[in-house]
């Protein structure tokens, strides 16, 4: 399955959970959801996974989490914040840089439109 599969299967199924859930609860509970349909669909995913920065061949574990990995090669990055940043975006870049991902998702659930809290993030994607 492809990075854009993927990715297609995570849009659809942030969708079904805003339009069950709407708005205005806590990251954590979408996270919870989003991963068990997204595991309906027959998708692996792993929760919460450490992201280590690797500098001059040594391993860092910091603390970074993604908080969705799906299928071992996309991050699912969520938000449940009045408006994304920059800084969200910046974020979800670096985890799919730190993972050496191609493909991501920053997804806020705290929008009236889930449309309006999809954000596509690419590194090194190619068409």
């Amino acid at each position: 399955m492809t990075e854009n599969e993927i990715a297609e299967i995570v849009v659809d199924c942030c969708y079904k959970v805003h339009s069950r859930l709407g708005p205005g609860l806590l990251e954590s509970v979408y996270e919870e959801v989003l991963a068990y349909e997204l595991a309906k669909r027959h998708l692996r995913v792993k929760r919460q996974v450490g992201i280590p920065v690797i500098y001059d061949e040594v391993r860092m574990d910091l603390g970074f989490r993604a908080d969705i990995i799906v299928e071992d090669k996309f991050l699912v990055e969520l938000k449940s914040v009045e408006n994304l940043t920059n800084t969200h975006l910046k974020q979800a870049l670096t985890y799919i840089r730190l993972l050496d991902y191609r493909l991501g998702l920053l997804v806020n659930f705290n929008e009236a439109m889930i449309r309006d809290g999809l954000r596509r993030v690419a590194n090194k994607l190619r068409q």
